[in-house]
């Protein structure tokens, strides 16, 4: 086995225990063969989205996985399965005009719309909750939650765009 692999195995089971320092350096390495194997089963719009929720499956789950040799069929399962995630999502139905949309909205009352936005919060996965309650109550700058959430500028805007899309996908659904 080469020297690569062993260090690739040790951060797995630093990982696997806990070590946070050792699953963000193993999350950096696996990164871009990530950003790669997306790039090949995603659209190119929801490469960022694939890669960005891989990763936090990862994150959470790693402490279960059997055999540190498994890490990266597994890490290419999981990015298949987000991209065909975000890919039916996409093609489920089409985006509503923003006026239709707003007509949707405007029929409700200032309650009903408050419920309803209550519920689309707490629809949201943790991670996009985080992101517009720091931009749109704390009213933080991008660079400001990025700091804050110790990450690039980028996955930040990324999130914050795609969080507001559920918000709006929620309200505007049918009942």
């Amino acid at each position: 086995m080469s020297v690569a692999a062993n260090n690739r195995n040790d951060l797995i089971m630093a990982a696997q225990t806990g070590d946070t320092k050792a699953l963000t350096r193993l999350l950096a390495v696996c990164q871009p063969d990530a950003r790669r194997y997306a790039y090949k089963h995603c659209h190119a719009s929801d490469v960022d989205d694939a890669v960005q929720e891989s990763l936090l499956i990862i994150t959470r789950k790693v402490g279960g996985l059997k055999a540190a040799a498994a890490f990266s069929s597994w890490l290419f399962t999981v990015i298949k399965h987000e991209c065909r995630k975000l890919s039916s999502r996409m093609f489920k139905h089409e985006p509503l005009p923003d006026e239709v949309a707003e007509e949707l909205l405007l029929c409700r009352s200032d309650h009903e719309l408050r419920v309803e936005l209550i519920k689309a919060f707490e629809s949201l996965p943790i991670h996009y909750l985080e992101v517009v309650l720091l931009r749109d109550f704390e009213e933080l700058t991008i660079t400001e939650m990025a700091t804050r959430l110790n990450e690039p500028t980028g996955a930040v805007k990324s999130r914050l765009h795609r969080a507001r899309e559920l918000v709006r996908e929620y309200m505007i659904a049918p009942d």
